[in-house]
């Protein structure tokens, strides 16, 4: 009995010695009752201290100590087990088809590249060898978003192009002598409105240039130097795709301010690692969310893929020391920046929210049949980030009342941004919201405003015509700019010297209020109606592109006035 008991206690001593050899690290793992897994962890260049490895599929985790050891407890026993591996700067390890309990497995994790190919050949979303052949869902999805179609997107085209979507074109720019200190150069003039004018385009105002669209729009194509839309190909067709968002392995911002530098706009502040096909082990490379990864030596973990950071560069625009376009700034700016605030929101978790549903189904399985596995929903984020017109209305809350007051009408109006890290609207400097306050009686029949703002000529002065406002009672939110030589106002063509005339669009968690006055009947009934309307561009804009672009309801509420 002295002997086993003896025996039982050197058992239990070596467990002791080897648990706390681990740095005390194994609470990590859910230590618990059922089996256990131990291991090491291992480079070409000795062991990995700090990898986190993982029971995949399951939140039980641990780190491995300096000498890259590791111990997983409270496992599921008998069951085959992946056990998924990952640390930045490498590649996601998988140990398949493990069964507990197993003591001292040998897992090997390699670096992914630090340098960029520039001969690499970007996958395309669909097709043969495409994206949806692994991520149907996802693919499908993203397919719809902007960020997929910011090559092809009419607006952007026609703008760069100076055309109609006909493909008719503005006349050059003209250019004539200026005056004051600018007398001995040329400088741009106003369109000549007495020829077919189809809108602005950076191509008729900087011919034989690129401009920096391209950085944004198709940065695939972009490394190192930016290019006209029109030379892009294959999978840069799409624009911001699939292959070209998980290859950005880091995106650059000044330390102090945490703002990209204003001169290196888009993909020139981010770090790409495109692999090579003649690297062996290393010929492919997708960073992603997943700490346990379905693919080894392919996929790898990149915890900015959850950061705003992710989108800071091609989120903050300035042209000639005016600052265009700034949604990451105003971000940056508000609580949602803040983890004190009790506030924080990343741009991920509005624009990319979890679960995703595809065809109103929960998506639990990213590559079902190539490699995955069934997930918690709360893991796998949308992928249609910017087309959801649900998330356009439901970006602010509107509160509208309507009283009779000393035999007036009395309308007041409260706008609040009170679900949106961002100025609403944000970016493109040609969106904007028009409030649009109508009041009749029970006729039908237009009561007279007394008092409030009217919108201004800019929402469309053509009377009778479908979405003129200019003139009616209501009040437009939008970041106005003056070009300088032109004096055109307001201006769609900010890759010119412009500057700021006003900017009254609505920040993260602020308001603003509005009353209106209206003159009712003696007797009967008015109706109020109030609407919120988001508008992608000037209207005056779209008619000359002939952009097709629907306003968006984004609020509405009728109010019965009665007089007695």
């Amino acid at each position: 009995m002295k002997k086993r008991h003896h025996l039982f206690l050197l058992m239990v001593i070596a467990a002791l010695a080897f648990i706390f050899g681990l740095g005390g690290r194994l609470a990590e793992s859910g230590a618990g009752s059922g089996a256990s897994l131990s291991g090491q962890v291992a480079d070409g260049k000795g062991p990995v201290a700090d990898a986190h490895v993982l029971v995949q599929g399951t939140t039980i985790k641990v780190k491995t100590d300096t000498a890259g050891r590791f111990l997983l407890t409270g496992l599921p026993e008998g069951r085959p087990m992946r056990i998924s591996i990952w640390k930045e700067g490498y590649y996601s390890a998988l140990s398949e088809e493990v069964t507990e309990p197993a003591g001292n497995i040998s897992i090997k994790m390699i670096t992914y590249p630090l340098t960029d190919n520039l001969r690499y050949e970007w996958l395309s979303p669909e097709g043969k060898n495409g994206c949806v052949q692994c991520h149907p869902a996802l693919t499908k999805m993203s397919l719809k978003d902007l960020h997929q179609n910011s090559a092809r997107n009419p607006r952007f085209l026609t703008m760069y192009r100076g055309t109609d979507v006909e493909g008719k074109q503005s006349p050059p720019t003209r250019y004539d002598w200026g005056g004051g200190i600018w007398k001995t150069a040329q400088v741009p003039q106003k369109p000549d409105l007495s020829q077919a004018y189809y809108g602005p385009g950076y191509v008729l105002d900087f011919p034989g240039t690129t401009g920096d669209c391209s950085a944004c729009h198709i940065p695939g194509a972009s490394i190192p130097f930016n290019i006209d839309p029109q030379a892009a190909r294959g999978a840069d067709l799409y624009g911001v795709h699939c292959d070209f968002c998980h290859k950005v392995a880091n995106v650059f911002v000044d330390p102090k301010t945490g703002m990209p530098n204003r001169q290196r706009p888009g993909v020139h502040s981010m770090d790409v690692r495109r692999p090579s096909a003649k690297d062996g082990m290393r010929s492919q490379l997708f960073f992603g969310t997943f700490t346990d990864v379905n693919a080894a030596q392919n996929n790898a973990n990149l915890p900015l893929l959850r950061e705003s950071r992710y989108c800071a560069s091609c989120h903050f625009g300035v042209f000639w020391n005016t600052v265009v376009y700034n949604s990451y700034g105003e971000w940056l700016k508000s609580p949602y920046s803040d983890p004190q605030s009790g506030k924080a929101k990343t741009c991920q978790a509005c624009h990319m929210p979890s679960p995703a549903v595809h065809q109103g189904k929960t998506i639990t399985n990213i590559a079902p049949g190539k490699g995955g596995i069934e997930r918690n929903p709360s893991a796998i984020h949308s992928h249609d980030m910017t087309v959801n017109e649900y998330l356009l209305r439901n970006s602010l809350s509107m509160s509208a009342s309507a009283k009779k007051l000393n035999g007036r009408a009395l309308v007041e109006v409260k706008i609040v941004n009170d679900k949106t890290g961002h100025h609403v609207p944000s970016d493109s400097p040609l969106r904007h919201l028009i409030l649009l306050v109508e009041a009749r009686d029970e006729k039908g029949n237009l009561l007279r405003q007394e008092s409030g703002p009217v919108l201004p000529q800019w929402c469309g002065d053509r009377k009778n015509i479908k979405g003129h406002y200019a003139g009616l009672p209501g009040k437009a939110y939008a970041k106005l700019l003056k070009e300088k030589w032109t004096d055109v106002f307001p201006t769609a063509a900010y890759w010119n010297h412009t500057e700021l005339v006003s900017d009254n669009r609505i920040a993260a968690f602020a308001q603003d209020s509005t009353a209106f006055e209206f003159i009712p009947l003696k007797s009967g009934k008015s109706v109020i109606t109030v609407s919120l309307l988001y508008r992608r561009a000037f209207i005056e804009l779209m008619e000359q592109k002939k952009w097709n672009v629907p306003d968006i309801l984004m609020a509405q509420k009728k109010i019965i006035v009665t007089q007695r």
